[in-house]
């Protein structure tokens, strides 16, 4: 049913590209990433929730199917639904159905809890596509809770200098300020322009956070001794950390797991808190859907695809066994 194709995964019976890398004529979006959504597609499907996100980056004018969880649609000769992947607000995998055969593709996806986004939801399929950005047996997550109180200690532990966390501007950060609220932080957070924009979006979906306003809405000689700023890891060592007497820094992800990435990266501290799903939780995923054959990819595909053969005993191959298509053009269709 999906073939490998220039522009991404193709599903001919649809036709229709799920997360395309180039302009198509018909796109099926599984979250509002920009390696997952591009612009230049005659028409895109995707979940409501992720509608505001995808139009600011994409155009307010493009032409944006919205479905909401678990809603069947009929695309071509196929039964489309998008399932919550617990990623970021409005991420979903997508599940294909044709003539009895069911395919996943789960997008990026997490399995621990999250109070800014919707919980993973399980599919069962016959074939799965599953990422494996962290792919290895080293990465397994503690809880966004525990993280949070880290956080929390690390910032109320130094109130003569400004922290500075730097996390991604879409997903992380909100899911940070989501974190922060569950454990009971009343306190404001300061935010970077790019954090601010999505996280109005978060709000107006009515994600429950600690209270935020733009950095940007305070005087320039305001003191920001003991404030906590969320901020891009772009703004690092960029000109607008001038404003900024001797912060202390941190960045919140994934690979501050590996040892050395802190100190690689030039932040003080590193919290190890992530998007995607742990070594336990892909395997997990691919388990709980029964799928007869499985196609990794991203990150550590390799890896992933063989400890699935041969101590799992399930069929499973990196994604670049798939039958490669003929090569479409970028522009065939539109």
């Amino acid at each position: 049913m999906i073939e490998r194709t220039p522009e991404g995964l193709y599903c001919h019976a649809a036709e229709a590209w799920i997360d395309p890398i180039r302009p198509v004529r018909r796109a099926l979006i599984t979250h509002a990433h920009a390696d997952h959504a591009r612009a230049g597609c005659g028409e895109y499907f995707a979940v409501n929730a992720s509608e505001a996100i995808l139009r600011e980056r994409l155009g307010s004018g493009i032409r944006l199917n919205t479905v909401s969880y678990r809603e069947q649609r009929r695309i071509g000769t196929v039964l489309v639904s998008f399932h919550s992947a617990g990623h970021v607000l409005g991420s979903a995998q997508i599940r294909l159905e044709h003539e009895r055969c069911v395919w996943v593709v789960s997008g990026d996806y997490k399995r621990c809890t999250d109070p800014s986004c919707e919980p993973f939801e399980s599919v069962p399929c016959d074939v799965l596509i599953t990422e494996a950005t962290f792919g290895l047996p080293i990465y397994r997550w503690r809880s966004g809770e525990q993280v949070a109180h880290e956080i929390r200690t690390w910032w109320m532990g130094e109130r003569l200098r400004p922290s500075l966390l730097f996390c991604y501007a879409f997903g992380k950060a909100q899911r940070v300020l989501a974190e922060l609220k569950a454990i009971g932080v009343d306190d404001e957070v300061l935010l970077h322009g790019a954090v601010e924009t999505v996280t109005r979006h978060y709000r107006d979906a009515g994600i429950p956070m600690t209270a935020s306003r733009p950095l940007s809405d305070l005087p320039r000689n305001a003191s920001l001794e003991g404030r906590l700023i969320l901020a891009p890891p772009s703004a690092h060592r960029s000109a607008w950390m001038r404003r900024f007497k001797t912060p202390q820094t941190a960045f919140a992800s994934g690979w501050m797991a590996v040892r050395g990435a802190r100190r690689r990266r030039g932040y003080e501290r590193g919290f190890v808190l992530s998007d995607h799903a742990d070594w336990p939780g892909l395997v997990q995923t691919v388990k709980e859907s029964g799928a007869r054959r499985v196609f990794v990819t991203h990150g550590q595909s390799d890896v992933l695809a063989r400890y699935l053969r041969e101590v799992e005993g399930l069929d499973a191959e990196p994604i670049e066994a798939l039958p490669a298509g003929r090569m479409r053009s970028a522009d065939e269709g539109n």
